[in-house]
């Protein structure tokens, strides 16, 4: 079987299937309020979708051509490119907000990728990423399985918790403003207050997935 690159991956991943409205896309839509968005690995493009259900001007970029058309299609704006290798094709300061949900984890080289997004922003950044450390992710290990987040399917080169993430946004020149957080079991009755307390107390053991606004300094 020959080998994929990674816009191939992510080509045939936009044809299978298209995104849920999830944690991580009511999160960052929360965490924005005005001015233009970019949404970094926009995928076929609901994120866009929801900002513009809010009156919020944005466009996407994506390295998936398929998943581009697919915005395109829905009247969203959006821009085929390979944003793993060189720099965002925008000027600085482009947009008040750039976002990237769960993408840091499919580039080589996430800090690159974060100065760029740092670089077009003028105001603020959203990183979202799963973590790699929760709670369900090392029981499955305990007995003996390979974590959901850990499997070839899901084209992650980088895993990521709390000290990771904090390590290379420390590297950059932002300041978190705010954190949202998913739990195990919120839908459960008592259970899920108690995980999502526990998520936001220790987010490296209890938080499933970051979503994180940081501000420039």
């Amino acid at each position: 079987m020959p080998i994929m690159s990674v816009q191939e991956f992510e080509n045939v991943r936009w044809k299978e299937k298209p995104q849920k409205r999830e944690f991580r896309h009511i999160a960052a839509a929360e965490l924005i309020a005005e001015g233009m968005v970019l949404d970094v690995g926009c995928g076929d493009g609901l994120l866009l979708s929801i900002l513009k259900e809010s009156s919020i001007e944005a466009e996407g970029i994506d390295i998936s051509e398929v998943a581009v058309a697919a915005c395109i299609s829905k009247g969203l704006k959006a821009v085929q490119g390979d944003f793993t290798v060189g720099s965002l094709p925008f000027a600085d300061h482009s947009f008040t907000t750039t976002v990237a949900l769960d993408v840091l984890e499919h580039v080589y080289d996430p800090g690159a990728l974060l100065a760029e997004m740092e670089r077009v922003a003028s105001k603020e950044i959203i990183i979202g990423v799963p973590n790699f450390s929760s709670l369900p992710a090392r029981l499955q290990v305990l007995f003996g399985k390979v974590p959901e987040n850990n499997r070839p399917n899901k084209g992650h080169l980088q895993w990521f918790n709390w000290p990771v993430l904090t390590k290379i946004s420390g590297q950059t020149n932002l300041a978190v403003r705010e954190v949202k957080v998913n739990a195990p079991w919120e839908r459960i009755p008592v259970l899920g207050g108690l995980t999502k307390g526990l998520a936001y107390a220790w987010p490296n053991l209890f938080a499933l997935s970051f979503v994180v606004k940081y501000a420039k300094r």
